[in-house]
């Protein structure tokens, strides 16, 4: 790997000017490729890759990473000149601590060169790819998981040009590695889907379908291919100008890849790994038969609760989680969404406490360090919702148990895609059903009732049993009567 030439950059060339603590466990070029993960996110810079680079440091392997941006060039680029090297600073409240990641062995853009990265993905030596693409790059209905392919992906899959999408990728990367008669190969979702292990399974078999492969060829995929479940948990802020400024204050060189996060992570395994995989366990990762329970209980009362505090906080004016949580009788609210309907609605993991693990919640919200902006939370509310709070309001209604504060986080996004908050500003819908939810909004009736005769309809957010559930309707239809006339501060004080 070549050095950098800038000697006021992170780089190889670098590294000595560090200070002690702030230097990484691995030197980049040193650990040879066994992993590839598409989404080069400030999140997974954050969690997996400092994860397998402690594996990699207490238990050695060669399991170095090969990072794959789908689309951006900015973050390829900004490694790219650093040899692959970033730094995190972790913002605990007493104060911040920065250190360098070297668990990455290179970097590749997608869109520049996809066949390069099919060509990767076959390689016999890859054994694990994982990903960290967002819920929306699947292309799955988030309420039945089936495939709802963009034109993009259908030429993915029905054509012989380079792929575009990621589905596109993966599936052409598993076509060449079955021709190519490579080893086994575990394909690791780690973003927030419900049974992601099995989600993606089954994206690629629906693609499989959709692309006609042959059988003997689908044999051979199958063969080769699992898909562990998993659940991830870091709170990862995007990155601005001041985290590269604090980075570079306890670096004493520039990183313009430096990312930021909360003390707290978390990962959950499902051990099913044919080809090896590093020592996660050394690093403090949980390996289990089934990451079923820690992903509903990290789904529905972390994400849940986080979506409630993003709309309810962006409508009131708050820019970030933190501030939000100051709001007069939020947090008893939140209390009782957690406790009333988190809690009965699930069977969590042995002798874990969902109200324990709730205030924990709670409290790594509450983090002031911790710029977790409002808006970014409640980009993709379609895709989120049904996973993050629907899920919960299905499992209540069937057990003949209310769901009056689910009902609440609802309506906050309803209140939300009516696109201003309390104060009139304007807010941002960021969501790829945008144009179908104001379709909707535009051809209803400007009442809360109508608003909730609109969206429900949306068959990709809200299945049809659900939305013929008038209690359910009736308490959303409520909460957002009094969103609307009241606003946020006022409807909180009110809430029973």
């Amino acid at each position: 790997m070549a050095l950098t030439v800038d000697t006021g950059r992170l780089g190889l060339a670098t590294l000595r000017r560090l200070p002690e603590q702030c230097r990484p466990l691995l030197r980049p070029g040193t650990v040879p490729a066994g992993i590839v993960h598409l989404g080069l996110g400030a999140f997974y810079r954050a969690h997996q890759a400092v994860f397998t680079e402690a594996a990699v440091g207490a238990a050695g392997g060669d399991w170095g990473i090969v990072g794959v941006a789908p689309r951006s060039t900015d973050v390829v680029e900004a490694l790219a000149a650093q040899d692959a090297l970033f730094s995190v600073t972790t913002l605990a409240p007493e104060g911040a601590t920065t250190r360098v990641v070297g668990a990455l062995a290179g970097v590749r853009h997608a869109a520049a060169d996809p066949d390069a990265v099919v060509r990767l993905l076959a390689d016999p030596a890859i054994r694990v790819v994982t990903l960290t693409v967002t819920e929306k790059a699947y292309q799955l209905d988030p309420v039945t998981a089936t495939l709802a392919a963009d034109a993009e992906l259908t030429a993915d899959l029905t054509t012989d040009r380079p792929p575009r999408t990621v589905p596109g990728l993966l599936v052409r990367g598993l076509l060449a590695r079955a021709a190519a008669g490579a080893g086994p190969l575990a394909l690791v979702s780690c973003d927030n889907l419900p049974a992601n292990g099995r989600r993606l399974r089954g994206l690629v078999e629906q693609c499989l379908a959709l692309a006609r492969v042959p059988d003997a060829t689908l044999d051979r995929v199958a063969a080769l291919l699992t898909c562990p479940g998993t659940m991830v948990d870091r709170i990862v802020p995007a990155s601005t100008d001041a985290t590269r400024e604090t980075a570079g204050r306890a670096l004493g060189v520039t990183d313009l890849a430096a990312v930021e996060a909360e003390p707290w992570s978390q990962w959950v395994i499902e051990d099913d790994f044919p080809g090896g995989r590093p020592a996660w366990e050394r690093a403090g990762a949980v390996l289990t038969d089934d990451a079923g329970p820690w992903e509903r209980l990290k789904l529905r009362a972390l994400n849940g609760v986080h979506s409630a505090t993003a709309y309810l906080g962006a409508l009131a004016g708050a820019e970030t989680v933190a501030e939000t949580l100051t709001l007069p009788h939020l947090d008893a609210t939140l209390r009782r969404l957690l406790a009333e309907e988190v809690a009965p609605s699930f069977d969590p993991p042995p002798d874990v406490s969902v109200a324990d693990y709730g205030e924990q919640v709670l409290t790594r919200f509450g983090n002031p360090a911790v710029r977790h902006r409002t808006l970014q939370i409640a980009m993709d509310g379609s895709q989120k919702l049904p996973q993050r709070v629907l899920h919960t309001v299905a499992d209540l209604r069937a057990a003949g148990r209310s769901a009056r504060w689910c009902a609440l986080v609802v309506a906050a996004w309803l209140r939300f895609l009516l696109g201003h908050a309390d104060d009139g500003r304007p807010l941002p819908l960021d969501d790829p059903l945008a144009d179908r939810l104001r379709a909707a909004l535009a051809g209803g009736r400007h009442t809360p009732a109508g608003v909730v005769d609109a969206v429900f309809a949306v068959r990709e957010v809200f299945p049809a049993d659900l939305a013929a559930d008038e209690e359910f309707r009736a308490e959303v239809t409520g909460w957002l009567t009094a969103l609307q006339r009241h606003g946020v501060r006022a409807t909180l004080a009110g809430a029973r």
